[in-house]
């Protein structure tokens, strides 16, 4: 039997020594090629999220309680501006020169054209004569800040304000008035990771992950 398998080793052109070289051989191929097909798919991964956060949609993280309850303090939000046209109502993320190199998180009131006043007594807000309804808002609309009168939003242009209404600084604040859209780095769609609630004694109730998706 032994000299069968000689013989057939023989016209094989290989010993058993030799297929077992063979068989490591291949394997190491084997997972070199495994180890080349992970480095691939990881780069690609890795350029296709640089690729999205850039030009596609962004992480931002909230910082303060301007847009409570709407937002939270620390809240990480998804921000985009694909093929975005600012609308009332959306909640935007801007930078101005006038604030400095911190991002704003803000809700849009107006754009161009629209007549803005506001009842600081009664805490409500009119655009166009109409009173609106925000089931969003923390507080009413009671601190004017430099606001006064009725205006117009200038061309190109939104006014803005927080959801907190009476710890927020936004277009009734000269310093920030009405801010134009190029300054839009975004609207915001999603809550990502929610952040920590506190009490008013700052004592952590921990995070409530029941808000994650959309803030709207």
């Amino acid at each position: 039997m032994e000299d069968m398998e000689k013989e057939f080793e023989e016209k094989d052109g290989q010993t058993g020594e030799d297929k077992k070289g063979q068989l490591k051989g291949d394997s190491k191929k084997q997972n070199g090629m495994d180890m080349y097909d992970w480095l691939q798919c990881f780069i690609t991964a890795i350029v296709a999220g640089i690729i999205i956060f850039i030009f596609v949609a962004r992480v931002v993280k909230v910082d303060g309680s301007s847009m409570y309850g709407t937002l939270h303090n620390d809240d990480l939000v998804l921000a985009s501006n694909l093929f975005y046209e600012p609308e009332a109502g959306d909640i935007v993320v801007l930078q101005t020169d006038s604030y400095g190199p911190s991002a704003l998180v803000k809700r849009i009131i107006a754009t161009e054209g629209q007549r803005v006043y506001i009842d600081f007594n009664a805490g409500i807000v009119y655009v166009d004569g109409v009173p609106l309804d925000e089931p969003y808002t923390n507080t009413l609309t009671n601190l004017p800040e430099d606001f006064s009168g009725e205006v117009t939003v200038p061309e190109g242009c939104v006014f803005l304000l927080g959801d907190n209404r009476n710890a927020s600084r936004d277009s009734r604040d000269s310093s920030i008035g009405m801010v134009d859209e190029r300054c839009i780095v975004g609207k915001v769609y999603f809550i990502l990771i929610p952040g920590e609630d506190y009490t008013d004694y700052g004592i952590s109730l921990g995070r409530d992950f029941s808000r994650i998706g959309s803030p709207y």
